[in-house]
């Protein structure tokens, strides 16, 4: 018989997860892009990708990136505190992740090295 409260546990212990790493992450990215350091990630070439970015769209990325930069209206002090934060945001994410992993198989890992 299934014991639905376990169950329970673990549908919310996930959800609650899942949605902690994701929020932090999402606000790291949008700190970030506030800070003045937006993340262009340059494609990598697969023959089999279905859509190809041309040398020409990754320049007018670059471009738009650098025009937002010059165009934002946070202070110095304003965008060190926002870098600042998207960088405890990406802490708190990656945090998340090893402490779930390392509930998962820490006290395996513990027991195999004793």
């Amino acid at each position: 018989m299934i014991d639905l409260g376990a169950f329970l546990l673990v549908f919310v212990s996930a959800l609650v997860g899942t949605v902690v790493v994701v929020a932090a992450y999402s606000l790291g990215v949008r700190l970030l892009t506030l800070s003045g350091r937006t993340p262009i990630v340059t494609p990598a070439e697969f023959t089999d990708a279905i859509t190809v970015v041309t040398p020409a769209e990754i320049r007018q990325a670059e471009k738009r990136a650098a025009k937002a930069k010059k165009k934002s209206p946070l202070s110095e002090g304003q965008k060190r505190a926002a870098l600042i934060g998207a960088w405890v945001c990406f802490a708190i994410s990656a945090f998340a992740v090893i402490y779930g992993i390392y509930l998962i198989v820490g006290e395996h890992v513990i027991k195999l090295l004793s």
